[in-house]
């Protein structure tokens, strides 16, 4: 389903990236708030929102520490707050689940199948670390499997559903999109919703224009205009991947969870920066950038008043 107008994601900062690959990456509670904020004054209408510990940088999904950034950002702006319920490949679904559970916010991401999720080729462009779980991280990676089963996601759909909270259908494959069209047959995930199609993580999806036209015409089968669609591209392939898919009725999402770059071999300082650059380029093709407001209506939202923070 193609909208009007576009909605702008940005995912601040996530929890692939480590803090020694850029002094940009917002590590604390105030820099992951600034960051926000900055992004909504760019014209993002939803921010994306991970956790991570103030003092070495590790995700986290303690509320405790989501709890210092979530009500500035909510005073400040009006954006959409969407909560991660991916956590870390590391975390239980338990642990992942607890912020969106406490917090009950809008929108939360969700992640829609079992993966390998490779990052250890980042080890081969990044050698130097400030803390060693950094490293580790990475390096884990070799042997990682994602683990979102059946059970987890009807774990986060009945539970964070039960709060009105929708979601981030996030699809890193053409076999993630059956497993969202089998929540949708069982009457688990409400209309409309949102897809964000992930492209260039290694183990998922690749980054080719082909695979995004694989993904818009698997998902346009299967949902037909129940859904709206969302392009999300990792690192050089952010910027691209959200062209192509603008201009064929998709909305967009940036960030530094997903790029740490703003051009080739240039770190953006800053999430605004991204989201910037993707409004100059939509805008640049006659499209026009949601509001919040908009955003909240297209996508059947509860309203900001209705979160737990």
């Amino acid at each position: 389903m193609s909208t009007k107008k576009v909605i702008i994601t940005c995912a601040v900062t996530g929890a692939i990236h480590t803090p020694s690959m850029s002094p940009h990456l917002p590590v604390t509670p105030d820099q992951i708030a600034e960051a926000a904020i900055g992004a909504a004054r760019a014209g993002a209408a939803i921010v994306h929102l991970h956790a991570r510990d103030p003092d070495t940088g590790r995700p986290t999904q303690d509320p405790e520490v989501f709890s210092r950034f979530l009500p500035r950002i909510k005073s400040e702006t009006d954006a959409i707050i969407n909560i991660t319920t991916g956590g870390s490949p590391h975390m239980t679904v338990q642990e992942r689940l607890q912020p969106a559970l406490s917090f009950q916010p809008e929108l939360a991401s969700l992640n829609m199948g079992s993966m390998n999720f490779g990052l250890y080729p980042m080890l081969d462009r990044f050698h130097e670390f400030t803390h060693p779980w950094e490293r580790e991280h990475l390096e884990k990676s070799r042997d990682l499997v994602f683990k979102n089963t059946f059970s987890d996601i009807e774990y986060v759909l009945r539970n964070c559903g039960e709060n009105g909270t929708r979601f981030e259908f996030e699809c890193y494959d053409i076999s993630h999109l059956y497993n969202l069209a089998h929540f949708l047959d069982r009457g688990l995930v409400q209309t409309p919703f949102l897809v964000q199609s992930v492209f260039g993580l290694l183990g998922g999806i690749g980054a080719h224009p082909e695979d995004l036209m694989h993904m818009r015409r698997t998902a346009d089968r299967l949902f037909g205009n129940a859904y709206h669609w969302s392009i999300l591209g990792a690192g050089r392939n952010q910027i691209p991947l959200a062209t192509i898919g603008a201009a064929m009725g998709a909305n967009v999402r940036v960030g530094l969870e997903d790029s740490l770059w703003d051009g080739p071999g240039r770190l953006a300082d800053s999430n605004a920066a991204q989201v910037a650059r993707i409004r100059a380029i939509l805008e640049s093709l006659s499209l026009e950038v949601a509001t919040p407001a908009e955003a909240r209506t297209i996508l059947a939202l509860k309203g900001g008043d209705k979160v737990a923070f």
